[in-house]
């Protein structure tokens, strides 16, 4: 009888200064961890933003997923053909990108299930060719779609707009429907999209508020954070359903 072995989830993290030194550390969100044990049902594997000195080629030998990560950081300007960035409350993480970045383009060759979130769709379009807005709330046109300020975390992360889904598609597919309030916590978003993608939602503003992929295997991209509420929101526990299915292959 075959051995059947846990599917392990590489999840992204960025470096992070912790501590009164300020020591540079590699971090991901809790709320990553408890998705992938809870609802994917696999071993939540941390992969450090380790810049160059990343083996990316062993981690897709044993990944069976990949979550791209929210962050407080930008995907640097220099991956996608940017101005540079000046504002001190977006920071960049340019060895974050040096992982990610080659990491996506890598499983989705070999047809790895990858989940993007947040910050990790701006990674995905980033990876494939696409381009960035860096600031869309200093946009004419645009809501503001940044962090609300409030040390009250249900404010915060609570529902901030809704978006609408195209039907029919991957997302209303997975959701099961065609209109969803999300929560909003981004400056940078899609300008360009790269080859290879499809929008599945908008917000009013017509930001783009999710991503599916044209090939083979399981890739979507949204902007929101469902991580922070996929124990009480049916939606958001949907999409890591759907994640963890395409990871089990069923």
């Amino acid at each position: 009888m075959a051995v059947r072995y846990p599917k392990l989830i590489g999840i992204s993290c960025c470096q992070k200064a912790f501590g009164v030194f300020g020591m540079v550390n590699h971090a991901a969100s809790d709320t990553y961890v408890r998705a992938v044990d809870q609802v994917v049902g696999a071993v939540p594997i941390l992969i450090p933003a380790n810049g160059k000195c990343a083996d990316v080629s062993t981690l897709l030998d044993r990944l069976d997923g990949l979550i791209l990560t929210g962050s407080r950081s930008n995907v640097a300007a220099e991956f996608y053909g940017g101005p540079p960035q000046i504002s001190d409350d977006a920071p960049e993480d340019p060895a974050r990108d040096q992982v990610t970045l080659p990491l996506v383009r890598g499983a989705i060759e070999r047809g790895l299930p990858v989940l993007a979130i947040c910050r990790g769709l701006q990674e995905l379009n980033v990876a494939l060719g696409g381009t960035l807005h860096q600031r869309l709330q200093e946009m004419p046109g645009k809501i503001d779609h940044s962090t609300p300020m409030q040390a009250h975390g249900p404010v915060r992360v609570g529902k901030a707009h809704f978006i609408a889904i195209r039907p029919g598609g991957v997302l209303d597919t997975i959701v099961q429907s065609t209109r969803l309030a999300v929560n909003s916590l981004h400056n940078q978003g899609i300008q360009r999209m790269a080859r290879g993608l499809l929008v599945e939602a908008r917000a009013i503003d017509g930001t783009i508020e999710a991503i599916s992929g044209t090939g083979r295997g399981y890739l979507l991209g949204v902007q929101w954070h469902p991580e922070y509420d996929f124990d009480r929101d049916i939606a958001s526990q949907r999409v890591f359903e759907s994640f963890g299915a395409a990871v089990r292959g069923v």
